[in-house]
């Protein structure tokens, strides 16, 4: 570089230290926008619950009189309604023991068991490429296959529990599997063919449950099933004063295998190649009609244990055709939120079963509507829907987004009035 010049380069840029990388990864990630997204729903039903509140409409009508008293209801109101929330889903410090304050946290685990084990069948789908939104069926016919086991046959305590835990799992995968047949032989598009089977196996089971001999208890008029023989229960993890059930370990069972099927196994690379791209995989030499039957089986399976848990771990004094309690749905949504990964399906699966314990307590304790608590978990799937618009309403940037540009390192060295600019 010769003598007296202006030095105006690029060349000078710095780059992000490893702070600001691991920075903008965060900040561009789908667990920021998971995390955030459930702020937003909270805050949200916050507001839900303030207009709802009759103290807080009490205190509106005066509110140019006296501000103060509308915004002291509304703190009121807000704080008590997530406070009982908090209280009925994780731990009540107002419980005299710890036994007793920690029963919460057990019927979050309790009521998020099924919500886990369908979350991972639908998440499991999703990740090749499938809509399996037939979890209503794949529980049914899971719930009618174990419980006929549980309460038809009889086998000595543990074979018992085994057989009818197969039976139910087998009844889910096998339902899954029609549609699974039908999409790699036929191209029929499985969102059409699974809601078609929730509607067949909710009017079959139906049907069985008002047939002496099949699922109605004998000697009843009622549609539902005989008590499920207590060979055949699921034992309890810490004793009869808690709801926990074995189907809460399994469930984790299942988020291993799953995570493992598809981060270490062959037929997981296949799995996730499909959904990709299924014509490459094709290239590759993978059969894609062969992947699509073999993941409908495993999802069905998953979904099915959902019903198996609701049969011999959760209402085992008999069951109805409304068994399912929605969690076939709920599934979709705990999919989306844990972004179809093991682990992410996991922690949403116990963040709504959180819902539906700490809902149940806001309204009795509150008289909030459990309206709201629903109104709430929606939310949570229209933002995740949207990170456009959870990272606009928070200023994130975008992922991949072009990086802010380096102001250029000027240098200069003056001799003799002469500037040369490199």
């Amino acid at each position: 570089m010769p003598d007296g010049t202006t030095n105006i380069g690029t060349t000078g840029r710095q780059e992000p230290n490893r702070w600001e990388r691991a920075l903008r990864e965060i900040t561009t990630g789908n667990a920021i926008i998971s995390v955030l997204a459930i702020v937003l729903a909270l805050i949200v039903g916050a507001v839900m619950i303030a207009f709802t509140d009759e103290g807080v409409q009490a205190s509106a009508g005066y509110f140019f009189a006296r501000p103060g008293d509308t915004f002291v209801a509304i703190w009121e109101a807000v704080s008590g309604a997530y406070v009982a929330f908090f209280q009925g889903a994780v731990y009540n410090f107002r419980s005299a023991e710890f036994a007793s304050g920690i029963r919460p946290l057990t019927e979050t685990l309790t009521f998020a068991t099924p919500l886990i084990a369908a979350g991972l069948g639908v998440a499991l789908a999703f990740r090749i490429g499938m809509f399996n939104i037939g979890g209503r069926g794949q529980m049914l016919m899971a719930a009618a296959a174990s419980g006929y086991v549980a309460f038809a046959v009889d086998l000595p305590w543990g074979l018992h529990m085994l057989v009818a835990l197969a039976a139910g799992l087998a009844a889910g995968a096998l339902w899954a599997g029609i549609a699974g047949v039908l999409k790699a032989r036929t191209g029929a598009h499985e969102v059409i063919v699974t809601i078609m089977l929730n509607y067949i196996a909710f009017y079959l089971v139906s049907w069985m449950l008002r047939t002496p001999g099949l699922l109605q208890a004998p000697g009843s008029s009622n549609p539902a099933t005989p008590p499920m023989a207590d060979t055949a229960v699921f034992p309890q993890l810490l004793g009869p004063r808690y709801n926990l059930h074995f189907g809460f370990v399994l469930a984790l069972v299942a988020v291993v295998v799953v995570w493992w099927i598809l981060e270490r196994s062959a037929l997981g690379f296949q799995f996730r190649a499909v959904g990709e791209n299924r014509h490459a995989a094709r290239v590759a030499g993978i059969s894609v009609p062969r992947m699509y039957i073999y993941g409908m089986l495993i999802s069905g399976a998953l979904v099915g244990l959902a019903g198996v848990s609701q049969v011999l771990g959760t209402v085992t004094t008999g069951f109805s055709s409304g068994i399912d309690a929605g969690i076939g749905f709920d599934a979709i949504t705990v999919a989306l939120l844990g972004r179809s990964t093991p682990w992410g399906v996991l922690a949403a699966g116990v963040l709504f079963g959180a819902f539906k314990a700490g809902g149940f307590a806001m309204q009795a304790a509150e008289g909030v509507p459990i309206d709201i608590v629903l109104v709430v978990q929606s939310l949570i799937v229209l933002f995740i829907a949207a990170p456009p618009l959870v990272r606009t309403i928070f200023r994130l940037p975008a992922p991949g987004g072009p990086k802010k540009r380096q102001r250029p390192v000027v240098s200069t060295t003056a001799r003799d009035g002469k500037a040369d600019a490199l």
